[in-house]
């Protein structure tokens, strides 16, 4: 049950930044801070310091900071409540706490590039039958050094090079085997094939599969700086272009959704893997929190930043009624999309099993 206290460890971290940015800020902008807790429920430990309890509660899937005078049924108009700071100021605490798991999951992508991670060679494990490497001769355990003049050390390298080759093209290969260098060309079959975004795809392929041969791979300081700002600016993307998949019906959010318990899984493997996988892990939830979190959805932070848009517009805040309608609507989709990933999950992970004991 080693995964258990990781998995509690990486969520903490999560939501201490994330409610860490909007303490900061708010102090920063002149706004006291009431509370900071991580989790929910009965308090465990809590002490207070400078007008702010700081607490510890029983249930660690969560957290929060309670900022005075951040509604409107509390506001009472002093100098130091939420809402008596001007929209850019309420703006920037609103921010602050996605930006920062953003700033944190570009971090964990530089700090792998840097000290290094594991990534499988060129060297050929299986061939695939009706396909031109089994043609052309290759075998198990040749190591392919060079393609088309281009000198390949890693899978992914040469995997780039292939998929974008279409059927009937030519491949010239240079290939290691028996303390040898040989040159061989290979006939590209092309293959339809469905990208995590749902979006199919035809892919050039020798029809090769790789060998469980890895080496570990690093970077310089401002190579991987370079590296880490690439891949987080991808994997947001990928995110954006998959939130829209799923409102648009394209990609089915069943498949592509998970919550707590399927993190949780996800964690017990990264953990099992090492370290560099949930630096990874942590890396990619960092990224995923700040964007879900800045969804226009009522009572993310998201929602609450396009209210203060409304709010510029119009030259002054929502009304009490009008926001408690959208917070209780917005409270409905958040705990339904919870129910449902929560439900997902556990079909998905457990539905055989659950199967298995009410059929005989």
């Amino acid at each position: 049950m080693i995964a258990l206290p990781i998995f509690i460890l990486i969520l903490s971290i999560l939501i201490i930044v994330h409610e860490f940015g909007h303490f900061i800020v708010a102090r920063k902008m002149g706004v006291r801070v009431e509370k900071f807790s991580l989790g929910f429920g009965p308090q465990i430990l809590k002490k207070n310091r400078n007008g702010t309890e700081y607490s510890i509660a029983a249930i660690p899937l969560g957290g929060f900071v309670k900022l005075a005078g951040d509604n409107l049924e509390e506001f009472k108009g002093g100098p130091d409540e939420y809402f008596s700071k001007p929209p850019g100021s309420r703006f920037w605490i609103l921010f602050s706490g996605a930006f920062l798991n953003y700033i944190l999951g570009f971090l964990f992508f530089w700090l792998i590039f840097f000290v290094g991670y594991p990534t499988l060679t060129t060297k050929v494990g299986g061939l695939i039958e009706g396909f031109g490497a089994k043609e052309a001769g290759l075998q198990v355990a040749d190591k392919i050094i060079e393609i088309d003049g281009q000198r390949v050390a890693y899978w992914e390298e040469l995997q780039n090079i292939v998929q974008g080759k279409k059927a009937d093209e030519k491949a010239k290969l240079v290939v290691f085997r028996n303390n040898k260098e040989f040159t061989t060309s290979i006939i590209i079959k092309e293959k339809q094939f469905e990208d995590p975004l749902g979006k199919k795809h035809s892919i050039g392929l020798l029809g090769i599969t790789p060998f469980e041969e890895l080496i570990k791979v690093r970077h310089g300081f401002f190579k991987s700086f370079t590296l880490g700002i690439n891949k987080t600016w991808e994997l947001t993307v990928l995110t954006y272009q998959g939130l829209w998949r799923m409102i648009s019906g394209k990609l089915s959010i069943r498949e592509s959704v998970t919550g707590p318990l399927g993190i949780f899984f996800i964690t017990s493997k990264a953990a099992s893997m090492g370290l560099i996988a949930l630096l990874h892990l942590m890396a990619v939830l960092n990224v995923s929190l700040a964007v879900f979190n800045l969804l226009p959805l009522p009572i993310l932070d998201g929602g609450h930043i396009l209210f203060l848009g409304f709010e510029k517009i119009r030259g002054k805040a929502l009304s009490l009624k009008a926001e408690k309608i959208i917070t209780q609507a917005g409270l409905s989709i958040i705990i339904t999309l919870a129910v449902f990933v929560t439900y997902n999950d556990i079909v998905r992970l457990f539905g055989d099993k659950i199967q298995k004991l009410f059929v005989k």
